[in-house]
């Protein structure tokens, strides 16, 4: 794993250094640097494969090709051997970024189609004068960009705040993207927290052209459903398991020591599970954190997984009121503010995990895939509400639930009856996302306004819940939550928190193999009766303890609703683009009238962000 950086136009080598300064804890082992013609590329290395060849920025033999690299290839030996067998020629003994270079050679811009992995490239093509940049398909490898053809500028970088040491980037905050991600609690690609910067979609492509600085960037790969009724469930479930047991087994070539995040839940279980079959008895090593607050501590339920698997299983149990010192540190450590609290405890364990081992394998997908988050269940209820209750009743419903009393315990009833009602009432794409949002919609337009509507503030929720070609609304969410909150929720949160410790955490359930796979299964395999992932539980009996199979699902939380109301944090209203709002529902919060915790942890994450970048 590692950070990219570089820019064609205006800048010299020390604008470089600076940019890639900005990524030490992304590659702490080694930096590179190459220039040539206008193009000025960086490398920040942290060593996984081929310690002694893989250095970068690396030229192909010709000089023709010039390649920065973020990110694994793990099906990088079987496309060696068919570029060998092609007669290219390799240098190194085992790179997977000479691989790169090669399947280029051949290949072209197509390559991408090619790959297993996950990445961000840039390659510099000397004889066609044109870079070409690519993201893996689900975007767990980020890449920023600015582009001014005016001046013949384009900057890209791992990292935003990567990308800001460039002089000639703009540092001033874009205001679609801050009502994004008070929207939303991220920023949705390709929107960026600065004006003028933006990122690459996952599945994504672009070229530039140094003649003409033409930037184009098109789609190389969507997530579409393709169910097929051939097969049983138990065939399913068979061949589920040599899937990922196969994904497992790729995401463990390293030249350097591996472990497995175990958190006592069904998705990691199972990778650990299928990571301790690759090795002797008691040579898999698993690592798992709790708190001492019992309400928010799993550590049980993955002792008893790393006792079946027979892992040399660490934990270490954190104080919840010691963690809470660590935000403002974390926090303000983040190149783009994100809303998802767990991120602490992710960068908790990516740091305990990182004392022994420099990979970590995670569950990151399951839910996404296997429709395990509890709006999947909500789908069919909310059909039937909007069906049985007038649209001229629902704000009188809404203002029944608001008198519920308030409640901070995790997935509290109260809180999840209030979200369901406001989003019952919109329209079928708006459910997930007003569901999931971090203000309704009254607070946001006194936020910011009145003159955008809902299908405006969330319009890229819209885009990708119509853009699957199905009429089945479980396909439908799981398109909003694989193209967008997997993206730019979930795996930007375990990057940041993994890159902040140089650990290189890799996910077996986005191997394209399994991804494909699961497309083919009826939707009604996934989500059976109201109950979430169940093929995949089924898939995973015999390999797992049962009770962990069929215990309710628990997220990585934090009790910030609490700390909220109690005063342990608050937010800094000058810091919103709303003084006002902010005051008034900080307020709410802390009398218990209303549970505004979602949008004042926005606010105190936005606020830190802020803070710490200097931004006007």
């Amino acid at each position: 794993m590692c950070g990219i950086a570089g820019f064609v136009g205006a800048g010299d080598g020390a604008v470089l250094r600076r940019m890639t300064d900005r990524l030490v804890s992304r590659g702490p082992d080694a930096e590179g640097f190459w220039s040539g013609g206008g193009v000025f590329l960086g490398h920040r290395r942290l060593s996984i494969l081929d310690l002694a060849g893989g250095a970068q920025p690396m030229e192909s033999a010709d000089g023709r090709l010039v390649i920065v690299f973020n990110g694994e290839i793990y099906n990088f030996a079987e496309l060696r051997k068919e570029l060998e067998e092609a007669g290219r020629v390799f240098r190194t003994d085992h790179s997977d970024t000479e691989v790169l270079l090669a399947g280029y050679a051949v290949w072209g811009e197509d390559m991408a189609h090619r790959l297993n992995g996950m990445w961000s490239f840039v390659i510099c093509d000397r004889d066609k004068k044109r870079l070409f940049a690519s993201r893996d398909r689900f975007g767990k490898k980020p890449f920023y960009y600015h582009h001014a053809p005016s001046r013949g500028l384009f900057v890209f970088a791992s990292e935003l705040t990567a990308l800001l040491e460039h002089p000639d980037v703009p540092r001033s905050l874009s205001t679609a993207a801050v009502r994004k991600y008070f929207a939303y609690g991220y920023v949705p690609a390709p929107l960026a927290m600065t004006e003028g910067a933006h990122k690459l979609p996952g599945g994504h492509s672009l070229s530039v052209d140094l003649a003409s600085g033409e930037l184009r960037v098109w789609r190389y790969w969507d997530y579409q459903p393709e169910p097929a009724h051939d097969g049983s469930p138990e065939q399913w479930c068979e061949e589920l398991r040599e899937l990922l047991g196969s994904a497992v087994r790729r995401r463990m070539v390293a030249d350097v020591p591996l472990g497995v995040f175990l958190s006592g839940g069904i998705d990691s279980s199972l990778i650990a599970a299928l990571a301790a079959k690759n090795l002797p008895a008691g040579e898999l090593r698993t690592f798992s954190i709790g708190f001492d607050e019992p309400t928010y501590d799993e550590l049980p339920f993955a002792d008893r997984v790393a006792r079946q698997i027979g892992s040399r299983h660490r934990t270490e149990t954190l104080s919840l009121s010691g963690a809470r010192d660590l935000l403002p540190e974390i926090f303000s450590r983040l190149d783009e503010p994100n809303g998802d609290s767990s991120l602490l405890p992710t960068y908790l364990l990516s740091k305990f995990t990182r004392r022994e081992v420099t990979v970590a394998l995670g569950g990151d997908g399951g839910d996404e895939l296997f429709a395990g988050y509890e709006p999947f269940r909500a789908l069919k209820a909310a059909a039937f509400y909007r069906k049985i209750i007038p649209r001229a009743l629902h704000p009188a419903v809404i203002s029944l639930a608001d008198r519920l009393p308030v409640s901070h315990r995790y997935l509290s009833a109260d809180f999840a009856l209030k979200r369901f009602v406001r989003g019952a009432a919109q329209p079928a794409p708006l459910w997930i996302p007003v569901w999931m949002a971090g203000m309704d919609a009254t607070d946001w337009r006194d936020c910011f306004g009145g003159g955008a509507g809902l299908e405006d503030v969330f319009s890229e929720a819209i885009e990708a819940w119509d853009g699957i070609r199905s009429d089945d609304p479980v396909e439908k969410a799981t398109g909003f939550f694989i193209r967008l909150y997997l993206q730019d929720s979930v795996l930007a949160k375990v990057d940041r928190a993994s890159m902040m410790n140089s650990l290189e955490v890799r996910a077996p359930f986005l191997d394209i193999d399994v991804v494909n796979f699961v497309r083919r299964i009826p939707s009604a395999w996934r989500l059976r009766r109201g109950r979430t992932k169940h093929l995949l539980k089924e898939a995973a009996r015999g390999l797992i303890p049962d009770h962990i199979i069929d215990r309710r699902k628990k997220g990585f939380g934090v009790p910030v609703g609490s700390w909220l109301q109690s005063g342990a944090l608050k937010i800094d209203p000058a810091l919103l683009p709303c003084p006002a709002v902010g005051e008034r529902l900080q307020a709410e919060h802390a009398a218990g009238r209303r549970n505004h915790r979602l949008f004042l942890w926005n606010a105190w994450v936005f606020g830190q962000w802020r803070r710490a970048r200097g931004m006007p």
